[in-house]
């Protein structure tokens, strides 16, 4: 019990001391304060509350608006995904497979995956050729173009081997790296 008592009471200075602190700050302030006349207790009453209305009510706002603008940006993206999805009982996939499998089959590979990119409107994509893989880099904005095209790449009869996506928070756009395998 001895033990016990010197480090409760060791604490309480400390924080006596930041308590007295305190408050003689607050008796400073409050003094200044009613050494104010009326009409300056009056004007800075008034200019306090309308400093805590206005920024209150502007961080609320701007908050309100960039959730708003998130949720538009996620539903635009998934309306976006459903329309694709929608769209693809009207793919006619073997004149479409039998057409592109003449052409694509004279190409280099990293040729073959560049223009499947491009054709699924990934614009810009990094492809290079390695032994007996294409390594492909793009950025896009739109999930559903990024599945189409990895998707499209799967039709083809090309195998991914290694697949890295991640999107910025802030831009929206999804960086994919990928292996594609012969």
């Amino acid at each position: 019990m001895k033990i016990l008592s010197p480090r409760a009471k060791s604490n309480r200075p400390a924080e006596n001391a930041l308590f007295a602190q305190m408050h003689s700050y607050q008796q400073l302030l409050w003094s200044r304060w009613q050494a104010l006349a009326p009409r300056d207790q009056l004007a800075l009453s008034l200019l306090m509350v309308f400093l805590l209305l206005f920024v209150g009510g502007y961080g609320g706002y701007s908050i309100h608006q960039a959730a708003q603008s998130s949720k538009a940006d996620y539903q635009q993206q998934v309306a976006d995904y459903f329309w694709l999805r929608a769209q693809a009982a009207n793919i006619d996939n073997s004149a479409l497979n039998t057409a592109n499998t003449d052409s694509m089959v004279a190409l280099p590979p990293a040729s073959r995956v560049s223009t499947l990119l491009n054709d699924s409107g990934i614009n810009d994509a990094q492809v290079i050729a390695t032994n007996d893989t294409v390594q492909l880099s793009f950025n896009h904005n739109s999930q559903a173009v990024v599945s189409a095209a990895l998707s499209e790449l799967q039709q083809q009869g090309l195998q991914l081997t290694q697949l890295t996506m991640q999107q910025d928070l802030i831009t929206k756009q999804i960086a994919v790296q990928a292996a594609v395998a012969f």
